[in-house]
């Protein structure tokens, strides 16, 4: 029997699109995957695009306005119970300050930082590709 497919986005927000020093990343508050990490975002509704998605679920969990860049990658990530379509987008905060809304807890890392917090698996497949795009 196949797995029900979930499509979902991503924003990898970033310091500056240009520069991209820094990334923000929570952990989850809730959940089987409860404390462990990932890029904000959540699942797309129907009738919307990736991109409208996106500007709706980061100003529910954030309280902020982004600008949404470059698609980054799609994910394919088979969990026990779904399976997970996740677009990715490089992000910047255009309008407001952070506030969170859902997850536990934040923090923006540099390229050196990026194995120092536990990635959901999806999420964390990933993060080499970000690395390679990061400015030290």
């Amino acid at each position: 029997m196949a797995m029900k497919t979930i499509p979902v986005v991503a924003a990898v927000i970033c310091d500056s699109m240009a520069d991209k020093k820094r990334i923000f990343a929570t952990a989850r508050g809730y959940g089987d995957y409860k404390g462990w990490w990932e890029f904000p975002g959540g699942k797309v509704e129907s009738g919307e695009t990736a991109r409208e998605a996106l500007e709706r679920e980061i100003w529910e969990e954030l309280r902020v306005k982004i600008l949404i860049g470059e698609k980054i990658d799609i994910i394919e990530w088979d969990y026990p119970a779904f399976h997970l379509h996740m677009e990715c987008f490089w992000c910047e905060v255009a309008e407001g300050e952070i506030t969170l809304v859902e997850a536990e807890a934040a923090r923006w890392l540099r390229k050196s930082e990026l194995d120092s917090v536990p990635w959901l698996p999806a999420d964390l497949s990933l993060i080499e590709t970000i690395r390679g795009q990061m400015k030290a």
